[in-house]
C-alpha cells in the first residue's frame, strides 16, 4: 500500500482524520451537484447586444461554483503548507487520466460539457490527495471504521469498507506512476505521443494490478 503522506504542524495536519474525510465528502457532493457548466448551460445564460443594451440575464445556475470549488482546494493546500509547486505536482501526476477522461467525453458531449465534468473530477481529485498528504492511512482506516461502528447491526462491515477507501485513494497515484513509466519508455524509444499507443498499455497495466490486488486480497481472506 502507497503512503504520500507528508509529516507536518499544520492545521490540516493536526485536524482529526474523520473530521477531513467529512469535510472532503460535502466538497465532493456540493461539487457535483451544484456544478454547472462554467461556459454554457446553466453557467452564461446570454443575451442580446441591441441598441448599446445588453438584454441577456447575465451569470446564472451554478456556473461559478467550480471556479470557487478550485479556489477552495488551492486555499486549502496553502493552509496545509503546500505551495503552488504542489498543486501543480498533483494536476501533472494525474494529467494523463484528465486527458483520456477529457478525449472519450469529447465523443459523445460538447467541449463545455466535457471540459466542466473534467475539471469536476480534477478538482474533487486533487482535494483528496491532499488527505492523502495530510493524513496517516492507518489514522484515515481507524477513523472510518470507527465511523461505521454503529452501523454493524444493519449488516455494514467497517473494516471492508475502510479497506476499499484506502484502496480507492491510493489507487490513483498508482496508476498515475503507470501513465509516467509508460510515458518514460515511450521518450526512450522516440515514440511520439499518440492516445492509441498510450492508453492500450496503461489499460493493461491497471487491470494487471487489480487482477494482483485480488489475489492479494483473496490470500488474506478478504472478498
Amino acid at each position: 500500500m502507497i503512503s504520500l503522506y507528508r509529516p507536518g504542524s499544520s492545521l490540516v495536519h493536526r485536524a482529526p482524520a474523520g473530521l477531513k474525510v467529512l469535510l472532503f465528502a460535502c466538497f465532493a457532493i456540493a461539487v457535483s451537484v451544484l456544478a454547472g457548466s462554467a461556459w454554457a448551460g446553466s453557467g452564461w445564460s446570454g443575451g442580446v447586444w441591441s441598441g448599446g443594451v445588453w438584454s441577456g440575464n447575465g451569470w446564472s445556475g451554478n456556473g461559478w461554483s467550480l471556479p470557487v470549488a478550485a479556489a477552495i482546494t488551492v486555499a486549502a493546500y496553502l493552509l496545509a503548507g503546500f505551495g503552488a509547486r504542489e498543486i501543480v505536482a498533483q494536476v501533472l501526476a494525474v494529467r494523463w487520466v484528465v486527458v483520456v477522461m477529457l478525449v472519450t467525453q469529447l465523443i459523445f458531449v460538447p467541449f463545455a460539457t466535457a471540459a466542466t465534468t473534467t475539471g469536476r473530477v480534477l478538482t474533487v481529485i486533487v482535494m483528496a490527495s491532499l488527505i492523502t498528504l495530510t493524513t496517516r492511512i492507518p489514522d484515515l482506516l481507524d477513523s472510518t471504521e470507527r465511523a461505521l461502528g454503529p452501523f454493524t447491526r444493519f449488516g455494514v462491515n467497517p473494516r471492508a469498507i475502510g479497506l476499499l477507501l484506502a484502496l480507492t485513494i491510493t489507487t490513483i497515484p498508482v496508476i498515475a506512476g503507470f501513465a509516467g513509466t509508460i510515458r518514460e519508455a515511450q521518450r526512450a524509444r522516440g515514440v511520439p505521443v499518440r492516445l492509441g499507443t498510450f492508453v492500450v498499455p496503461l489499460l493493461v497495466m491497471s487491470l494487471k494490478h487489480s487482477d494482483d490486488l485480488a489475489d492479494a486480497l483473496a490470500a488474506r481472506g478478504l472478498e
